[in-house]
């Protein structure tokens, strides 16, 4: 494996190279941490599909499945 990168292990060896890689990419930047655009706090993140939410300050916003784009 290449310096710096990362895998899941969640897998195991089902479903083939190329699929394990896509949602290893998903999943990373799925829960990466993210600013809140209204207050910075880090507590923003996803609470279902396309619906993004700080949890300090409440605010709401509708985005893509897997990464918001503000």
């Amino acid at each position: 494996m290449a310096k710096g990168k990362k895998s899941l292990k969640g897998l195991g060896a089902r479903y083939g190279i190329k699929i394990r890689k896509e949602y290893t990419k998903i999943h990373l930047k799925l829960k990466e941490k993210r600013a809140c655009p209204e207050c910075g706090s880090t507590t923003f993140g996803r609470d279902a599909v396309g619906i993004w939410s700080c949890k300090k300050c409440s605010f709401k916003v509708a985005g893509t499945a897997y990464d918001v784009k503000i």
